[in-house]
């Protein structure tokens, strides 16, 4: 029996499909207080159980794709935002899509706490490409004078982390887009 492989289209509308399954989880992920069901994304994304299952067929494959998809637009982010805007302008910017990662994650903590138990999820080599993404506009904004030279990538990355726990999103968006201005403030060098 000869195998005719999908066509061009089907396989564009199962790309369309599996973005669109993604964007949605991430918000609703986003959203909630709890892990959502997966029903709960099938039904929020306008689809069935299978059509989610057909392209994450368990929890994890979908947790682990939104993941990602959330770490890849915080490096591709940068490099951006990097090319589009002045370093400091882009930090700030960044700095958004770091809180949205975050209250991402909150959403998926239990399931994201266990694949890293397991080793079914690389969470050092997101470490180091989330510290590889803020140092590259660090260095950037130290180029132009911008930036302050004398604050590191990590010491960046564990304010925000504090931001965001003080402020989670998106219910406290005011009070941390204040606490982010106010560490943008202090990231300038002094006159």
């Amino acid at each position: 029996m000869k195998v005719t492989p999908s066509p061009p289209a089907a396989r564009a509308d199962a790309a369309r499909n599996r973005k669109h399954l993604l964007e949605v989880a991430t918000r609703v992920f986003m959203s909630a207080g709890t892990e959502p069901s997966l029903r709960e994304i099938a039904r929020e994304a306008g689809v069935g159980i299978a059509t989610l299952y057909r392209h994450f067929p368990t929890r994890e494959a979908l947790v682990a794709a939104v993941y990602a998809d959330q770490v890849a637009r915080l490096t591709e982010g940068a490099r951006e935002l990097l090319a589009a805007l002045p370093p400091s302008q882009a930090l700030r910017r960044w700095m958004n899509l770091f809180g949205d990662w975050i209250a991402t994650k909150d959403g998926m903590l239990n399931t994201l706490l266990a694949m890293i138990e397991s080793n079914e999820l690389a969470h050092d080599q997101t470490h180091t490409d989330l510290i590889a993404a803020i140092d590259d506009i660090l260095r950037a904004g130290h180029a132009t004078g911008e930036l302050r030279t004398d604050v590191t990538a990590e010491d960046l990355a564990a304010h925000l982390i504090g931001i965001f726990t003080v402020a989670p999103l998106p219910e406290h968006r005011a009070r941390a887009d204040r606490l982010l201005d106010t560490l943008m403030h202090g990231l300038r060098p002094e006159p």
